[in-house]
Order: C-alpha cells, then sequence, then structure tokens
C-alpha cells in the first residue's frame, strides 16, 4: 500500500487551546481508516488537518506527498474532499443547480452529475429545491458532489448521522467503490462499522491516539 499521509507529533491549537496533542499517525491507500473516540477527542481536527483546511501549530504532517507546514494546503485542498456535518449548498437552488454551480467552480464536467445522482439514490430528486431535503438526503447530495470531484482522499465527518441502515449499507457499498478505484477514506464515527470495508479503526482520547486502541 502507498503512504497517503503521515503525522508525527501533530500538534493543531485554536485561540491557544490543543485540539490535536502530538499525534503520530500513518495512513496508507487505498484503504478506509476511522477516527473514534469521546465528543472533544480530535476526529474533526484530524480530518480537517488532513484536508488542508488548518494549520499545524508543531510537529510533521505529509498528506499526499504535500507538506502541510511549508507546502500549497489550497492544492491539498482540491485533492481531498471533505464532507462535514453541513453541506455547503444553496437551500434556494435545485440538487441539480446546485451541483453544476459548484462543478462550475471548481470545472469539474457537468455531465457527470445525472450518473452521480442515479448513484446516490436521488436521480428522482434531481429538480427538488435543496432545503425541502430531508438530513439524509442533503448527506446524499453531498457524496454525488463528492463523486464528481474524485478526490483521492475523501474525508467524512460522522457521514453516518442522519442515515437509516438502507442508508448506512448504500454508505458502505459507496465507500467499497471508492477504495477499489484506488482512493483513501478516512472517517470519523462514534460507531463501529462492522469490519465489512476492511478498515483500521484509531481511537482517540484527548487529541492523540489511544495507546494500544489502533486494530
Amino acid at each position: 500500500m502507498a503512504d497517503v499521509a503521515e503525522l508525527t507529533d501533530a500538534v493543531v491549537t485554536a485561540s491557544g487551546f490543543p485540539l490535536l496533542s502530538g499525534l503520530t499517525l500513518r495512513i496508507d491507500g487505498p484503504s478506509v481508516t476511522v477516527l473514534t473516540g469521546a465528543n472533544g477527542a480530535g476526529k474533526t481536527s484530524v480530518l480537517r488537518l488532513l484536508g488542508g483546511l488548518v494549520p499545524l501549530a508543531s510537529g510533521r504532517a505529509t498528506v499526499l506527498g504535500i507538506d502541510v507546514t511549508t507546502g500549497d494546503r489550497r492544492a491539498l485542498r482540491r485533492r481531498a474532499g471533505w464532507l462535514g456535518h453541513e453541506g455547503a449548498f444553496y437551500d434556494e437552488l435545485t440538487v441539480t443547480e446546485n451541483l453544476r454551480f459548484a462543478a462550475a467552480a471548481l470545472s469539474r464536467p457537468v455531465a457527470e452529475i445525472e450518473l452521480a445522482l442515479e448513484r446516490v439514490g436521488l436521480a428522482g430528486r434531481a429538480t427538488t429545491i435543496a432545503r425541502s431535503l430531508s438530513a439524509g438526503q442533503r448527506r446524499r447530495m453531498a457524496l454525488a458532489w463528492l463523486l464528481i470531484r474524485r478526490p483521492e482522499m475523501w474525508l467524512l465527518d460522522e457521514p453516518y448521522a442522519s442515515l437509516d441502515s438502507e442508508g448506512r449499507q448504500f454508505l458502505n457499498a459507496l465507500l467499497a467503490e471508492v477504495v477499489a478505484a484506488g482512493a483513501s477514506v478516512v472517517v470519523s464515527s462514534h460507531d463501529s462499522l462492522g469490519g465489512d470495508l476492511g478498515e483500521r479503526t484509531v481511537v482517540l482520547a484527548g487529541g492523540r491516539e489511544f495507546e494500544g486502541a489502533s486494530q
């Protein structure tokens, strides 16, 4: 497996408070890595660091061959796909209009929108105004955008939230396809994924890995 990301004694702070307090972590790819732990353990901060969304206060971090400290974090943001709790979509636009707008902003092919919506089960909602979507449907729209973007690394913050059993099965199948296509996936989750994806689980506590808890 290729070395996709390597963090060594990584420290991330916000207003002087340590969000990550010396995390050492290596992620190979293509693979699925699950970050778990209590609220405030640092799961989201790891994802944001890997996506080039926050600076490194100290330590070292290399992601997709880019040094997070000295390299171009904007380039990293273009290569990694982030899915947070709230999708950055416009409520007054339809599903298709939102995806067309996002695709145009990053010069992605709009021709792939229809196929992506079909894959995530939203083909019948293409002309639905975004504000009318349920939380789970908005999550599926965000996943459609990642399919169109085709990032090398998928960073998913609590992606199973608001998904029913069928939705969880759908997401697992989608992530299996993503990994088979050569991408790496890093997921934060309070729950175990059950091992169906052959995932590695990393337990965080206090902004670093809980010793002996990786599997």
